[in-house]
């Protein structure tokens, strides 16, 4: 009995992983403004956090912007969203609100690993797309640009000064990582 032949990649691979791309940078759009508004939960209500609530908010408006297209996307190519959505929600909102009540260099430290883990992700998908998809390639990069200047500013505002910052960082970094490729497929 012989092996069955895989199938040859060709236009269904294509569909099939440019269906995989969209969705796991929905949900990692979801994701992100939901950790903002966590974070914005606990530190814009509090006494003498105006300064980081504004750019929690800031940044929150540049992810949400994101999330639009991508939701554009998703409904313009006929692809569902990951089916972790709801708990993307709800994990985003947490990380996010737990960051924050650890501190402001902390909620700093965790836009910091997101960010970085995101900014990699992003430009794999950016080389990986640039000549068949190069709008959505272009598009890519604009965001990937936004998604570092949020790093940057949380290394500024003191990132690597949380308590616990090196095992923190690697936590968040592994469940990005892990959720990525839960998303892609799930």
């Amino acid at each position: 009995m012989s092996k069955p032949i895989p199938p040859r990649p060709g236009a269904s691979a294509v569909r099939t992983r440019l269906a995989e791309i969209l969705r796991v940078d929905h949900a990692g759009e979801l994701g992100a403004v939901h950790i903002y508004q966590g974070q914005r939960a606990v530190l814009g209500a509090a006494k003498g956090r105006e300064r980081i609530a504004a750019q929690l908010e800031e940044m929150e408006g540049h992810e949400a912007v994101h999330l639009a297209r991508f939701d554009a996307l998703l409904n313009e190519r006929k692809v569902r969203p990951t089916l972790m959505t709801p708990v993307w929600r709800v994990a985003g909102f947490a990380l996010g609100a737990g960051t924050a009540l650890m501190g402001e260099k902390a909620a700093h430290a965790c836009t910091e690993a997101v960010e970085s883990v995101i900014e990699q992700h992003y430009a794999g998908q950016i080389a990986e797309l640039s000549e068949q998809e190069p709008e959505l390639a272009a598009q890519l990069s604009q965001f990937r640009d936004e998604e570092l200047a949020h790093r940057d500013l949380a290394v500024e505002e003191g990132a690597h000064q949380a308590p616990g910052y090196a095992a923190l960082s690697a936590v968040i970094r592994a469940g990005c990582r892990a959720a990525i490729k839960l998303s892609e497929k799930v």
